[in-house]
């Protein structure tokens, strides 16, 4: 090896590559396993969500009677007021 390198200084060397590599290889078997997680993840939630509707949603009509009409007129010109 290199003469004016100590044994002990060789060994340190060839840890610190051994532990870059084995960081590495830990780190990439980390984030492939985190990805099929997310994939795993994200077919789950598509399974739970709503089938698709063939149309646009209906709208809901609630009849008011005269008070809740008038009420809510009350209301609107009360909000309306303070956006001027």
């Amino acid at each position: 090896m290199f003469q004016n390198v100590s044994i002990l200084q060789q060994a340190g060397v060839a840890v610190l590559a051994a532990a870059t590599v084995a960081w590495a290889v830990g780190l990439v078997r980390v984030m492939r396993r985190d990805q099929v997680d997310v994939d795993v993840w994200r077919r789950s939630q598509a399974l739970r969500a709503l089938p698709a509707q063939a149309g646009p949603p209906r709208t809901e009509t609630v009849e008011l009677t005269a008070d809740e009409r008038a009420a809510f007129a009350g209301l609107v010109r009360q909000f309306g007021d303070g956006r001027r």
